[in-house]
């Protein structure tokens, strides 16, 4: 997600997708003697066959980069990243091929199982920690998910122990620009890392609605206006048929102004669901 001046729209849509992917991401370890030299990852490429996974398992492949994705303890893994804030491993692109393409996936490989999920704020060192302004709003974000007393609900604490939690939120300071990013759920679980940079120039409320924004991918939304990305001043459409996108019932089928999930966003949010979020928050969950 980045920053845009131009005014929001948006409506909450389903994550109709097909993968089921997890965050496998390396926990915190001592140091090892390295007995014989590790054996170097390969650079990702954007290949025809990464494209074509993506485009078959219902993916906005117009926008697709390599990025280096920072983690909170400091460590850097490469990770594809589509629509600007959302990104994959290799493993987790790699997992799509074991899956069928078929409709009766849509609405259950990527949701979150019913449960408390438990989510930390990082407060480490190396510029990773969250601000106080960032643990306000992270804390805000938290409640307006368990205002809504849907079936996934969230306990938050803050410290730096973060391999047992569902998810962490973190401030990444190598990434340029604002906004953040976030994985999709696989397997009943949230994506786990949940990144936000650039916001410190940005109001609480704008901060809020980054985070709940990111929070909304991780547990398996996408952006509403992935068929334009108007938000953003972008005119990006691959048609319904190839994303596999489809309106949540009781929501607009185009643009929503002041939902929370579009693409861009601007300097004037309240960081606040709209109706049609809420909506679509009590279908889903």
């Amino acid at each position: 997600m980045k920053n845009l001046k131009s005014p929001l729209l948006f409506s909450i849509f389903l994550l109709f997708l097909i993968s089921c992917q997890k965050d496998n991401e390396p926990d915190v370890t001592e140091p090892q003697i390295a007995e014989e030299p590790a054996e170097q990852a390969a650079p990702l490429e954007i290949t025809d066959k990464v494209v074509s996974l993506l485009k078959r398992n219902f993916y906005n492949a117009g926008e697709i980069e390599v990025i280096d994705f920072h983690l909170p303890d400091g460590s850097v893994e490469q990770r594809y990243q589509i629509e600007d804030d959302i990104t994959f491993t290799k493993a987790q692109l790699e997992s799509m091929e074991q899956l069928e393409t078929t409709d009766k996936n849509y609405y259950t490989n990527n949701l979150v199982s019913p449960r408390t999920l438990t989510i930390i704020g990082y407060t480490g060192g190396g510029g990773f920690g969250l601000s106080n302004k960032e643990r306000t709003a992270l804390q805000w974000a938290v409640n307006n998910y368990n205002n809504l007393n849907l079936s996934i609900s969230f306990s938050l604490s803050f410290g730096t122990n973060f391999q047992s939690r569902d998810m962490v939120v973190y401030h990444n300071p190598n990434r340029s620009g604002s906004g953040g990013s976030a994985g999709f759920p696989s397997g009943g679980d949230p994506n786990k890392f949940i990144q936000i940079y650039g916001l410190d120039a940005f109001s609480t409320n704008v901060n809020e609605h980054v985070i709940t924004h990111e929070m909304g991918h991780s547990v398996g939304f996408r952006h509403t206006d992935w068929f334009s990305r108007q938000s953003c001043g972008e005119n990006i459409n691959e048609g319904v048929g190839s994303i596999g996108a489809n309106p949540i019932p009781g929501t607009p089928n185009g643009f929503d102004p002041t939902s929370l999930m579009l693409a861009c966003f601007s300097s004037s949010e309240d960081g606040e669901f709209n109706n049609n979020d809420v909506i679509s928050l009590n279908f889903l969950y």
